[in-house]
């Protein structure tokens, strides 16, 4: 049987990957391309090039009264918006990785809106028409609502990927992710840039924020340190200590800065029974300790902490 910090952990887990789940369908566009898609009069288009769209499967689609544009992909919606490439992959069931294995790689022109030029787009097109009328002709009955399912688990699968690669900067992101929402909610960001890798954030009251690494999150006023904040989200206990060590030298360092810095250490629970021999309690480097799973399930502690950084 489980015993409850396992049964904690576990929550705590979950939790983190399903709000990296949900991020993931809000930073890919999927439901933004979806709705754009929907919107272009696609009977506009030359349907009767070469598309690699089977009389059977262009059947099925129409007699169901299914807009094409939905289903089969056209060069020129791909030229328009190479981010739409994504759309009819997924609904292919392709992964990128499979893409870049032929020589088709859609990583760029997915995440960065890179430009096609008509061939590549019509190779594209051809592609993954092919495998959609497939899957259509291998369906007695079509129902619209299944290509959405199509979509879903394709991008199930590469954010469970992308999830897999990047679990120990996940909780970072989403801890980032939600003091950005609620300076956002509350409209307290004047402008925003880049300063090398690190987000930068001018803030209504004259702050600064700096959201880079060491320490992970940073607010600044007049080029003085104000708050600190250190992320270490990794589960396994064998680096808790070197997690925590990192964490605290980042946080001594804003203190040497500003002695009247406040800081602030976010660790995952596992880390905290890790260290439990009172490396965390007893350090006078660390003003205010919150774990990963507070931020994500607990609305007190959130306000607890938005009211520690003043947003």
């Amino acid at each position: 049987m489980s015993s409850n910090s396992e049964i904690a952990a576990w929550k705590v887990d979950q939790l983190t990957k399903s709000e990296f789940f949900h991020r993931k369908l809000h930073e890919w566009g999927l439901l933004e391309t979806a709705y754009e898609l929907e919107g272009i009069k696609g009977e506009d288009l030359n349907w009767k090039m070469d598309l690699n769209i089977t009389t059977t499967a262009w059947d099925k689609v129409i007699h169901r009264g299914i807009k094409p544009i939905r289903v089969f992909a056209h060069p020129q919606v791909l030229i328009e918006n190479p981010k739409r490439v994504s759309y009819y992959r997924m609904l292919s069931m392709v992964s990128q990785k499979s893409m870049s294995n032929v020589g088709l790689s859609v990583n760029s022109c997915e995440m960065n809106g890179s430009r096609l030029d008509r061939s590549a787009a019509l190779n594209l097109s051809l592609l993954l028409n092919k495998i959609i009328c497939m899957l259509i002709e291998n369906d007695n009955v079509i129902d619209e609502r299944e290509f959405d399912l199509w979509r879903a688990m394709t991008a199930g699968s590469q954010a469970q990927g992308s999830w897999q690669n990047s679990k120990g900067a996940a909780a970072e992101d989403i801890i980032k992710g939600i003091i950005e929402r609620k300076l956002k909610e509350t409209a307290q960001i004047q402008r925003e840039g880049l300063e090398g890798r690190s987000k930068i954030s001018h803030l209504k009251d004259g702050r600064i924020i700096k959201m880079g690494s060491e320490p992970d999150v940073a607010f600044y006023r007049s080029d003085k340190i104000e708050i600190a904040l250190e992320i270490k989200g990794g589960i396994d206990t064998a680096g808790a200590l070197e997690r925590f060590g990192a964490a605290l030298k980042s946080l001594r360092r804003a203190k040497q800065e500003n002695p009247d810095a406040i800081t602030i250490l976010l660790i995952h629970e596992a880390s905290i029974t890790a260290t439990a021999n009172g490396e965390i309690e007893g350090s006078s480097d660390i003003d205010h300790l919150f774990t990963i799973g507070d931020m994500i399930s607990s609305d007190e502690k959130r306000s607890q902490l938005f009211r520690i950084l003043k947003i």
